[in-house]
């Protein structure tokens, strides 16, 4: 029961945040002051009415789907998915995603990214007994040049780790860690790209499972438009080499920027059916997403 219960929640534990998307604006990502005027001798005229500029909101949309941008943000993701078991089980996960970008040098950046899952789960099996608490931790740490390459592709490297602090229903039961990357590329609004990682146990579980081995995919493709509306598409696919075995929801969205005063906040609705799954594993799923942005 408990080997179950684990083997549906872990793809939390190495999925990454739907919000993936552009390192933009070098007004917005530098930390320059935004404005709305100027002069007549050409002197920008600083943006001091509360409210934001023209153009800011989509310029912070973009960076709100990179996950390189310098730019801190707190989302707060959703998921249920349902279909789970014999029992056509319910699960709900809670995942905090705080993002802190630290200013390296004049050339890098390092981007935190750490997520901290929340899961309740109607028993899978009928007669069984729900369970909730958290999840097991993952950190992500990218190195990211601050400029596009020549090309325009932007992209960061680094390290990602797998911290054993879930409830043991929901828990791998073992430290991880492996390489993550990610690369994608704007223009016009539209942005492409994928992320990968693959995390590889480093001591044995304790109840005799074999360590965790997993690959996680994410390619990704969204469109934001000049009033900060995003259109998004994207798969969570994560193979565990152990079980030998795909899951893979695609998550189809749209997400909004607005500004409480001057505070920017993006709300994101999504349906996520799922194109493979475990024996036993979900067929499909909602996402709501509200992320708190605090741009430079």
């Amino acid at each position: 029961m408990n080997s179950t219960l684990t083997k549906l929640s872990l793809v939390f534990a190495v999925s990454l945040p739907t919000g993936v998307l552009a390192q933009s604006s070098s007004a917005i990502s530098s930390g320059d002051t935004v404005t709305q005027g100027a002069t007549a001798g050409g002197v920008p005229v600083p943006n001091t009415s509360g409210s934001p500029a023209p153009g800011e909101a989509a310029d912070l949309a973009k960076q709100l789907s990179n996950p390189v941008a310098s730019l801190i943000s707190v989302p707060f993701q959703l998921n249920y998915d349902t279909g789970i078991g014999e029992a056509d089980a319910d699960r709900w996960v809670l995942n905090v995603q705080p993002v802190i970008p630290f200013d390296l040098s004049d050339n890098w950046n390092l981007i935190s990214r750490t997520i901290v899952p929340f899961i309740d789960l109607d028993s899978p099996v009928i007669g069984g007994s729900d369970t909730s608490g958290l999840g097991d931790i993952v950190q992500s740490f990218f190195f990211s040049p601050k400029a596009p390459t020549k090309g325009g592709w932007i992209w960061g490297a680094g390290p990602v780790l797998l911290l054993p602090t879930g409830k043991d229903e929901f828990s791998s039961d073992n430290w991880g860690v492996g390489p993550t990357f990610v690369a994608l590329k704007q223009k016009n609004g539209w942005t492409y790209g994928a992320l990968v990682n693959h995390i590889w146990g480093v001591d044995s579980p304790s109840d005799g499972r074999d360590k965790t081995n997993a690959t996680f995919l994410q390619p990704f493709l969204t469109y934001t438009t000049p009033d900060a509306w995003t259109f998004s598409i994207n798969a969570e696919a994560s193979y565990d080499w152990n079980e030998e075995e795909w899951t893979a929801p695609l998550n189809i969205g749209v997400s909004k920027l607005v500004h409480f005063g001057q505070q920017p906040v993006s709300f994101q609705l999504a349906g996520r059916p799922y194109l493979d799954s475990p024996s036993g594993g979900p067929d499909w799923g909602l996402r709501f997403n509200v992320t708190f942005l605090f741009p430079k």
